[in-house]
């Protein structure tokens, strides 16, 4: 009989390091309302620590329920992360028409001007292909998200930016799991609840 050097609990995805516009993706462990199965896109890291959102928990409250007068917004609102969950952030895809938003990745800006993203959607030129909205943040401090990553509770990896502003959140975490391959397809086939197997 051949002994296989296999442990399904050992991340052996190549390590990437954070950074700005990559993605967090929990492990099947991880667990709590924000967190668990959480995709996570990176906005900020540096020696200040991180900032990111939660791309895949949205609420049963609309923008346009909780933004004054922003009308005909079909987008859901998403749970950015436990951090200042009564603040309203955003991402975006409208680059410079969008004064003060930072770069992410080579489509996706964050923040900026907020009266100019609700004027854009109010005349038609931004919808919810094209802006994110989420109540709060998940942010780590110095070093924090280094060793969460060393505890294997995150993957970095990358998405496309259609994939981040366009994601499914029923799907998104188990295939973006499984297109890591290896021991992550397992991985993606967990049970919510380590009891149930």
């Amino acid at each position: 009989m051949r002994n296989i050097d296999l442990n399904i609990f050992q991340s052996t995805y190549p390590k990437i390091q954070p950074a700005r516009g990559r993605i967090l993706v929990a492990e099947p462990f991880l667990q709590g309302p924000y967190f668990s199965r959480s995709i996570i896109l990176l906005t900020e890291h540096g020696t200040e620590g991180a900032v990111g959102f939660v791309i895949n928990k949205s609420t049963e409250v609309y923008p346009d329920e909780v933004i004054d007068d922003l009308f005909n917004f079909e987008g859901e609102l998403f749970i950015g992360g436990p951090v200042s969950s009564n603040t309203l952030h955003f991402i975006h895809t409208l680059g410079d028409l969008v004064p003060g938003s930072v770069k992410v990745t080579s489509k996706i800006s964050w923040g900026g001007d907020f009266n100019r993203i609700k004027q854009l959607i109010n005349q038609g030129l931004a919808d919810s292909k094209s802006v994110k909205f989420f109540a709060g943040y998940s942010g780590w401090s110095p070093g924090q998200l280094e060793e969460e990553i060393a505890e294997n509770s995150w993957i970095v990896t990358t998405l496309d930016d259609n994939q981040i502003m366009r994601c499914d959140s029923e799907t998104i975490w188990q295939n973006t799991m499984e297109g890591l391959g290896d021991v992550y397809r397992t991985w993606s086939n967990f049970p919510r609840n380590p009891a149930f197997n």
